[in-house]
């Protein structure tokens, strides 16, 4: 593949990022184990302007991971354009998740876990570090976001 775009400027890559996170509706949530065991797997989520809340059930991996380990890399896009968020997790029973956040979740997803017949819990997840890269020509200024702090 030739690259023949130039890079995108950091405040660009910015605009781009929060235009997908508005947009997309599914995420790559990876997490690990207290042995280290990692766990991938896709979940809708919502972007508030500063977290992304996910719904999943509290006995999944998943669920266990962010509850026990309180952190997560969530990655949207395919290997050529790319961003990669770092965060800390925090947990919402169905009942105590704040209105605000459940009902945009339902209105992006369409389905509301808090009347699902099964048990689930929202995750709120607020980025530490955030990554943008649209190509091998993007990887310098790639972090947008350090220490949970937007650099642009």
């Amino acid at each position: 593949m030739t690259i023949t775009e130039p890079p995108r400027d950091p405040s660009q890559r910015k605009r781009d990022l929060l235009a997908r996170l508005e947009k997309e509706m599914d995420v790559w949530v990876a997490t690990a184990d207290t042995d280290g065991l990692p766990c991938l797997v896709p979940l809708w989520f919502v972007w508030d302007g500063e977290s992304l809340w996910l719904a999943t059930r509290p006995t999944t991996p998943t669920g266990r991971n962010l509850r026990d380990g309180g952190r997560a890399r969530l990655a949207l896009g395919d290997t050529l354009d790319v961003v990669l968020i770092d965060g800390d997790a925090q947990v919402y029973a169905a009942e105590e998740v704040p209105g605000a956040a459940a009902e945009a979740f339902l209105a992006k997803t369409g389905w509301d876990p808090r009347a699902d017949s099964l048990p689930y819990v929202y995750f709120r997840v607020r980025p530490c570090t955030v990554q943008a890269r649209n190509g091998e020509h993007e990887m310098r200024g790639r972090y947008l976001m350090r220490d949970g702090v937007w650099r642009v």
